[in-house]
């Protein structure tokens, strides 16, 4: 591969110079040394170039010369030919998801693909990467492959897959290639998945236990206010364990809905439905919601469905940890190409360094607050896909212990109505 790699037009056009000097030379020394001897030079220069002999030998040093343009010709089109075939793999492994990088027999570096250059760049955690690709080169033992995992930490965190293979034509080493995949949000997904099927467990089973406790309890209770106060509790539990189905159901049908139904939607319309969802509990809890919505004219293009489960998770989540007395703000309206949503609150905040990661599946940044308040750690990962569903995106702006603001961007119905 190195060596096609490696022609290109140059190897054409000094192919063609050495082989018309060449020429000139041996015409030049023609009438000094004989036409016979000439011919023969020139036919033995054909057969180099690869000219099939027909089994007779030219006898003028024109048939010689013809013979010879006919090789030189051959040997330009078998160059321009291994060219091209050198530029379409070249572009085929530039179109690769995989870093490639070949060096020869001497460890000298002979390809690298377009992601193998960026790879040797010069940030600190390619640098690194491209050091430990230099050392698997370099330690693959002829015949043998190797093969490593690096972790970089980052940011942002990635994890590479670097495996090298020796590569010979039967007799020689002809070096090395070394393939480098970034395997990040496979790990990602494998996490989450992980993440997901232990929290979904623990969520299900500490209620169903609490039931399974409670009525076993009930069943040899006789004092009627005790047994209320049981009832009490198993109503609870149950109640949650309904809360996290519901939510699980409608976190599917929403990954599901990749693509919902478009229609025109007022975003009015959505805020107001979702804010008299939260009301009832935000007078329980003393908080003041506070709703400034936009003109009647600001549309987007969407689920109505989907857009005020969002809107209405973000608020249940404002007025959840929001202070006695405080207030819970929602408003939207018009910025650039996009309405923007916002709901902000004055409540307990959230840690700079769970951020990045309140929007997955069941995480809390305080577990135990979280099911006390009877919060299923569903509701950000829903708002998540619903802006996702809609070409939109959610932000969150936060301080512990000031407050928190979640901002959900979704693009414009045209006004075209396209």
């Amino acid at each position: 591969m190195g060596t096609v790699l490696h022609v290109t037009v140059l190897d054409v056009v000094v192919a063609g110079a050495a082989v018309l000097v060449v020429l000139l030379l041996l015409i030049w020394l023609a009438p000094r040394r004989g036409q016979r001897a000439t011919t023969q030079r020139l036919a033995a220069l054909a057969a180099r170039l690869g000219s099939e002999p027909d089994g007779r030998e030219p006898k003028r040093t024109e048939e010689a010369l013809s013979q010879l343009e006919r090789a030189a010709d051959a040997a330009a089109e078998a160059v321009a030919e291994s060219t091209s075939e050198a530029i379409r793999v070249r572009r085929a492994l530039d179109a690769l998801r995989l870093a490639v990088v070949i060096v020869d027999e001497r460890g000298r570096t002979v390809f690298s693909n377009q992601r193998a250059t960026a790879l040797m760049g010069g940030r600190h955690g390619d640098a690194i990467a491209a050091q430990a690709v230099e050392e698997l080169l370099e330690s693959t033992p002829l015949g043998g492959s190797e093969e490593r995992t690096l972790e970089l930490y980052g940011p942002p965190r990635r994890t590479l897959v670097v495996r090298t293979e020796s590569i010979d034509n039967a007799s020689r080493s002809l070096g090395t290639v070394a393939v480098i995949e970034d395997v990040s949000e496979h790990r990602r997904l494998e996490e989450v998945r992980r993440d997901f099927v232990a929290n979904v467990s623990h969520e299900l089973k500490t209620p169903m236990g609490a039931v399974g406790l409670l009525a076993e309890t009930l069943l040899g209770e006789t004092e009627p206010e005790v047994a209320k106060r049981l009832a009490q509790r198993i109503h609870l539990e149950a109640f949650r364990i309904s809360r996290v189905i519901d939510d699980l159901i409608d976190l599917s049908r929403i990954e599901n809905e990749s693509s919902p139904p478009r229609e025109p939607v007022p975003l009015n319309l959505v805020m107001a439905e979702a804010s008299e969802r939260v009301r009832a509990a935000a007078d329980q809890q003393s908080v003041e919601l506070v709703v400034d919505e936009p003109s009647a004219d600001l549309t987007v293009l969407g689920d109505r469905r989907q857009l005020t489960s969002a809107i209405y998770n973000l608020l249940e989540n404002a007025v959840k940890f929001s202070r006695e007395g405080s207030k819970v703000r929602l408003a939207g309206g018009r910025e650039g190409d996009d309405a923007v949503v916002r709901v902000s609150d004055s409540g307990i905040g959230i840690p700079a360094r769970d951020l990045e990661r309140i929007f997955e599946r069941f995480y809390r940044v305080d577990p135990g607050r979280g099911r006390a308040t009877g919060g299923t750690g569903l509701g950000l990962a829903i708002v998540r896909h619903v802006a996702a569903n809609h070409h939109g995106s959610v932000q969150v702006e936060s301080r512990e212990g000031e407050g928190s603001t979640f901002t959900v961007r979704l693009p414009l119905k045209p006004a075209n109505g396209a």
